[in-house]
């Protein structure tokens, strides 16, 4: 089961307290649905889980004569549909008029008289979602979206979610296939939304996924670095015996200055020491160690100077 449907199933299992918030949990699924005019209402979904809440909010608080199809595959996909829908215009036109709509209305909008009070919008937009929306795997990334069929509604879903006080998500919309996305993106605005709606166990999965992939990338950057560092110090250490081994056949350690041969003896006892514990082995500070080592280069290189000019 994907991350979206285990939010669905989650959203689906919350308890409504009152009569009011279930009317605002179905606004949000009627307005967002398939169809939702004053002569049909159909609500289609790949989500069982919606469907019967849609089925059971609907028949509690209008008892319509409803047809339901479910379990037909469509071509594009291998979940299951389910549709629903209000099969006498009488009674679709009642529960259009119910929520503050006519047949005069032009464009769909969110009729903000059916959310009065500011506790009954989480209800709302959790309804909206369990219709419309769907959300990525947070193990693949951080994106949520609401399928909105009409520019003017999703618009008017935007402001509405823009307006919400107890968080800041910043929505955003852009057109797809003749309908219109309304998307959060980012774990953090992603886990404000999902919590407004009451699925904290969901927003647990997301925070606990993000937190793991974030000690995974900084375990890969702290691997990356080290490795680095070891190529780095596989490198320096590489050049330096180079440089000892030239003046060790041409003219002998016993050529060098004591202090430019007790670090040559010891690098070449030690190859995979770093400048750290080279400047602890000699009790000289780091700074000291790289100036005994540019002497070291610069004698060797005198030494193949004087050889080519011999």
């Amino acid at each position: 089961m994907s991350f979206s449907s285990d939010v669905k199933l989650e959203l689906s299992k919350i308890l409504l307290e009152s009569k009011e918030q279930k009317y605002a949990e179905l606004y949000g699924m009627l307005l967002f649905a398939s169809r939702f005019t004053s002569r049909e209402i159909v609500f289609k979904t790949e989500n069982r889980y919606a469907a019967n809440v849609f089925e059971q909010l609907l028949m509690e608080l209008f008892s319509p004569i409803i047809e339901k199809q479910s379990d037909l595959i469509p071509s594009n996909t291998t979940s299951g549909l389910y549709k629903i829908k209000m099969i006498i215009p009488d009674e679709c036109e009642a529960v259009f008029e119910f929520f503050g709509h006519n047949h005069f209305d032009i464009n769909l909008k969110i009729n903000r008289a059916n959310l009065e009070d500011e506790n009954l919008y989480s209800a709302f937009l959790r309804g909206v979602f369990l219709s419309c929306g769907s959300v990525m795997d947070p193990q693949k990334g951080y994106h949520l979206e609401l399928m909105v069929r009409h520019k003017a509604l999703s618009d008017n879903l935007l402001h509405f979610i823009g307006e919400i006080e107890v968080f800041s998500v910043n929505p955003r919309v852009t057109p797809r296939k003749g309908s219109f996305l309304v998307y959060i993106k980012g774990s953090h605005n992603i886990c404000d939304f999902l919590g407004y709606l009451g699925a904290g166990n969901s927003v647990l999965r997301i925070i606990e996924t993000t937190a793991y992939k974030d000690l995974k990338n900084d375990l890969n950057r702290r691997q990356n670095s080290e490795l680095s560092n070891i190529r780095k110090l596989a490198d320096a250490s590489a050049k330096q015996i180079r440089a000892i081994n030239k003046i060790f056949y041409s003219a002998g350690l016993d050529s060098l200055p004591p202090e430019l041969k007790e670090f040559a003896e010891i690098r070449l006892e030690n190859p995979e020491m770093s400048l750290k514990e080279l400047s602890e082995n000699l009790g000289i500070s780091r700074s000291g160690v790289n100036h005994r080592i540019e002497r070291l280069y610069k004698f060797a290189d005198k030494l193949t100077e004087d050889k080519k000019n011999g």
